[in-house]
């Protein structure tokens, strides 16, 4: 049976091991042979390298970081080398690696920061590929599920409310959902007894099959695990507040840091954006996504296409376009000390796209002013402030990844996008400044 902690390490499985085996923080750079032992026995994995076998918690924190980095360089790679990493064999080992990431990124950087978005990503991308990993045995596969899903959700009746978190963030549509008075249908049974009588000229098991099948309880589980990461994240940095922060979870997360930015700099030390100074922006030089943006929106994603995916965007390709090219972390101020740039060139582009939604973002929503403020960096205030600033992180432009998933209508690849394997628009901008 594979255990629980292995797809869900919030679970009160993994827990329990966190309690018992969690050990000392200072131990944890030490060698560990039980670890060695374990990938070493699994079968699968590819050990003529001694490189790829992570020898404590740490390397294997680092494992996990450097596995995704670079699936999302090359998504059809299967990354033998990491292999490891989908064998329950690692479980308690596992779980223990997460918690320690969860936590060193909590404390350091915070829930709103690039590293945490990365965290919380890499826990779902790792969920998803296990399960696909688990196909050659579905009866197993499908009682893992259910386990984790029995935990999650406790309720006789899963009303869709109990997802309004979800649904909200844009980490499932309700569209992906079928629902009778309210309620998420995910049973056969149930399924049978509402819509059996109701389908006409088709099978109601295939039917079922397509609408639920194994695919809607898989994909739950793996959003709300993302989100029970989220929220965990925000929780580690909220009580770092009131105690004093384990010098060793600081160290860790600056080597998380290091790790993620590595892939990054990879793609962004070819083009402009190794060596990118601050400089007016050139609308022509936009990708598609961000003209797109630009012309306004005429339907629903308002707010997240104007917020979260433009205001980011043009403040660091004005004001720090080699961000991905660099291990320093910049406020606004640092490269425009008096914000006259922020206020006379950044901001008017932004509200210009606002005007021109349909109908306009700020003559129903005001409030989304203050949170163009937030993303910028200076809290939840109605006026850009030096005094403000640092209330509230400064937001890294949105990946390639994130558009596809959550603004699909703007996601309009040319040649310049698949031959950057479309990694984050703001690489486009700074390979179309170099030519």
């Amino acid at each position: 049976m594979i255990p629980m902690s292995f797809i869900n390490p919030l679970s009160d499985e993994g827990k329990q091991i966190v309690r018992k085996d969690g050990g000392d923080l200072d131990r944890i750079y030490e060698e560990n042979n039980q670890l060695i032992a374990s990938i070493n026995s699994i079968k699968s994995q590819k050990i003529s390298d001694d490189d790829y076998i992570p020898k404590n918690y740490v390397d294997l924190v680092i494992k996990r970081i450097e596995w995704y980095v670079e699936k999302k360089s090359d998504s059809k790679n299967k990354f033998k080398k990491y292999a490891f990493l989908f064998d329950s064999k690692i479980t308690k080992f596992d779980v223990i690696a997460f918690y320690i990431l969860c936590q060193a990124v909590g404390i350091k950087f915070g829930p709103n920061s690039r590293e945490s978005r990365a965290i919380v990503e890499l826990q779902g991308q790792l969920i998803e590929n296990r399960l696909e990993e688990l196909n050659f045995n579905r009866r197993a596969k499908r009682e893992v599920v259910q386990q984790v899903m029995n935990e999650l959700i406790v309720e006789d009746r899963i009303r869709w409310t109990l997802l309004a978190d979800l649904i909200s963030s844009k980490k499932i549509s309700l569209q992906d959902l079928v629902l009778k008075e309210g309620n998420i249908i995910l049973d056969r049974e149930e399924f049978m007894e509402h819509f059996e009588e109701m389908i006409k000229n088709r099978q109601p098991e295939k039917m079922y099959n397509i609408f639920i099948g194994d695919r809607i309880k898989e994909l739950i589980i793996i959003k709300m695990i993302m989100q029970n990461t989220e929220n965990y994240i925000k929780n580690v940095h909220e009580m770092s507040n009131t105690v004093e922060p384990n010098p060793t979870l600081l160290k860790i997360a600056d080597e998380i840091s290091e790790a993620l930015s590595k892939e990054i700099r990879h793609y962004s030390s070819g083009f402009a954006g190794g060596n990118a100074e601050a400089s007016p922006l050139n609308a022509e030089l936009f990708p598609p996504c961000i003209k797109l943006a630009l012309e306004g929106i005429k339907s629903g994603g308002r707010n997240e296409v104007i917020v979260l995916f433009l205001t980011p965007f043009l403040s660091y390709a004005r004001l720090n376009p080699s961000v991905f090219g660099s291990n320093t972390t910049l406020k606004i101020s640092d490269v425009d000390p008096d914000l006259n740039v922020t206020k006379n060139e950044i901001i008017p582009m932004i509200y210009d796209a606002a005007d021109r939604c349909i109908p306009p973002l700020f003559d129903d929503q005001p409030q989304e002013k203050v949170n163009i403020n937030a993303k910028l960096g200076f809290g939840m205030h109605s006026d850009l402030s030096l005094q403000h600033e640092g209330e509230t992180k400064w937001y890294t432009p949105m990946g390639c990844d994130k558009v596809k998933m959550n603004m699909p209508a703007l996601c309009k690849p040319d040649e310049i996008c698949k031959r950057l394997k479309e990694i984050n628009p703001l690489f486009y901008y700074l390979d179309k400044m170099k030519k």
